[in-house]
């Protein structure tokens, strides 16, 4: 099937309801297909900004997604991440790979839109048509990621990019959501933090596919590359892999050509193993629930959740006239109800 023809039956679904032009997002989607910067980022803020339109962007999008390496990139602040993550970038694209970078930055507190951090550190790149880099803010959501960091990292690998890179804001030790997005998680820690074990303990140990011990020129990168390995010999890693260390120095680029090697061992041996498919399914598992609650929450709002009853069912709730269980159940089951039946139309 050719690619406009597989754009069209993605489509299909969405020209029936009036609400998207089907052909604008044919040509947008067979733009950005075609390496088109400007398409790639409409089609990205579309999706960002919950515009009409959004759904059937990543609809059509969604065929040619799937075979990027998709490499989740966490850590404290000032671990070198976005430094890191720009030398692997000049490493891949000497290596000809196509390269995205999704960069969730902190969400700043006048605008909220992203601190472009990620963008100022990257700025070598900007005339390399390779390689595309998307910072966004978080936005309030938490776990280190933005909402709509899987769409837009979805988006950016069906423009035709091999390496995905997706660099966490950096927000601590439940920074963890990003393992549900990447085929390989590299937890990059610094010597200098204080109580180490602090440092990776909890969630972040059990994420690592690969550690990676940044500033290793700095005194203190044994001490943490012995507490990895103690903290390693408790167990919690996955069967049949333990999650080397690699150490670096991002700001010179020493360590940097291993890492990359070290990343592309632990994807053939995921996907040798099994455990890539298994990985992939289970993170659609818990995107597929997360994508019901949002559309019944979209749902619910449009036919008859608005702000003012939302705002009356919560004083009732407060002042103990309502019970918030009985009130939830009752809105689904009349929302299921209404599809059940058939849209309602207003009487003239």
């Amino acid at each position: 099937m050719r690619e406009r023809d597989i754009i069209a039956t993605s489509m299909a679904t969405f020209s029936t309801t009036g609400a998207v032009h089907s052909e604008e997002i044919e040509n947008l989607v067979s733009r950005l297909r075609t390496g088109d910067v400007r398409a790639l980022a409409r089609a990205i803020s579309l999706v960002e900004n919950d515009s009409p339109g959004g759904a059937a962007v990543l609809s059509a999008c969604f065929p040619y997604t799937g075979q990027a390496l998709r490499i989740g990139l966490t850590g404290a602040p000032g671990a070198g991440k976005s430094t890191l993550v720009d030398q692997l970038a000049k490493h891949y694209r000497a290596q000809e790979h196509s390269v995205g970078i999704v960069a969730v930055d902190p969400t700043s507190p006048f605008t909220g839109g992203a601190i472009l951090g990620d963008r100022i550190r990257m700025q070598s790149h900007h005339a390399d048509p390779g390689l595309y880099i998307r910072s966004m803010a978080t936005r309030g959501f938490l776990g280190g990621m933005a909402s709509t960091t899987a769409d837009i990292a979805s988006i950016v690998e069906a423009s035709g990019k091999t390496r995905l890179m997706i660099e966490t804001v950096g927000v601590g030790q439940d920074e963890v959501d990003i393992v549900r997005l990447a085929d390989v998680t590299v937890v990059i820690l610094v010597p200098g933090l204080g109580d180490d074990v602090q440092s990776i303990k909890a969630g972040i140990l059990e994420i690592a596919d690969i550690y990676v011990v940044n500033k290793s020129d700095r005194e203190g990168a044994d001490r943490v590359e012995r507490e990895i390995r103690s903290m390693q010999s408790l167990g919690g890693h996955t069967e049949g892999w333990v999650p080397p260390v690699v150490r670096t120095v991002a700001t010179t680029g020493d360590g940097v050509g291993p890492l990359a090697e070290t990343i592309d061992h632990c994807a053939e041996w995921l996907r040798q193993s099994g455990k890539l498919e298994q990985k992939r399914a289970a993170a659609w598992q818990a995107r597929l629930l997360e994508m019901i609650r949002q559309q019944l929450t979209r749902e619910l709002v449009h036919h008859h959740l608005g702000a003012a009853e939302l705002q009356a069912h919560a004083r009732a709730v407060a002042e103990r006239d309502e019970d918030p269980y009985i009130l939830v159940e009752r809105l689904v089951r009349d929302l299921l109800d209404l599809h059940r039946d058939g849209p309602r139309h207003p009487s003239p």
